[in-house]
């Protein structure tokens, strides 16, 4: 899942930032109003949740959530904000949020509040690929009627995969991706993670999903090309 991160306070930013990675979740951040609005543009199809403040320099967030709402109707939008009066509430939920929540706020309850926003559009935000299929809202995989619980970093790198299918990705880039991390040669974390979710993927009898193209990285293949 890909959240917005839409927040002008660098540490505010950074927490949610590291605190929805350390979840699986990847994250794209917007400092500004303007720069908000252009992300939601180009990449608005790829966006799962927004996580919006409302006091921003430039477009202010009241602004960017009637764009948000008229050019992505279904994008689930949490606010985010200092302004705790009962008009500002009601006016955000109004408007079209799908959630309000005023800071100083607990990370556990803003987790509970994005899996309750996201449930609510879980027939938007499943992914499949032959008999393998993610349901983002819920963060549950199977393939086909076998659950497979994985940890919030092997749900991240599934997801990322899932989302590009055959497309072979380096361990430089699974680590940019994936862990927001500078490839370091002697790391072998991508390694790793691939053959924890490798393992609860492919099963003995299965066509092999996640596979390693040598000397070059890993994808995920669906299954009617594995089986070809």
């Amino acid at each position: 899942m890909n959240v917005l991160i839409v927040e002008d306070d660098d540490r505010i930013r950074s927490f949610l930032t590291k605190g929805l990675k350390a979840e699986g979740y990847a994250t794209t951040v917007a400092c500004d109003g303007d720069e908000a609005l252009a992300l939601a543009d180009t990449g608005g199809a790829e966006l799962d949740l927004v996580l919006l403040d409302l006091g921003l320099p430039g477009t202010d967030g009241r602004a960017v959530l009637r764009h948000l709402r008229a050019r992505h109707p279904q994008l689930p939008v949490i606010i985010l904000t200092a302004r705790d009066d009962v008009g500002s509430k009601v006016w955000g939920l109004d408007t079209g949020a799908r959630d309000y929540i005023t800071k100083p706020f607990e990370f556990s309850e803003l987790l509970a509040r994005i899996r309750a926003a996201t449930r609510q559009v879980a027939a938007s935000t499943e992914l499949t690929a032959a008999d393998l299929r993610l349901d983002i809202a819920t963060r549950t995989a199977w393939r086909g009627e076998r659950r497979i619980d994985l940890a919030p970093r092997e749900w991240a790198l599934l997801e990322f995969l899932v989302r590009h299918p055959h497309q072979v990705f380096s361990r430089a880039q699974l680590l940019s991706h994936v862990w927001d991390l500078e490839f370091d040669p002697g790391s072998n974390v991508v390694d790793v993670y691939i053959g924890y979710v490798r393992r609860k993927l492919n099963e003995p009898g299965s066509p092999p999903l996640l596979q390693a193209v040598r000397g070059v990285g890993y994808r995920l293949l669906p299954l009617d090309a594995a089986e070809r």
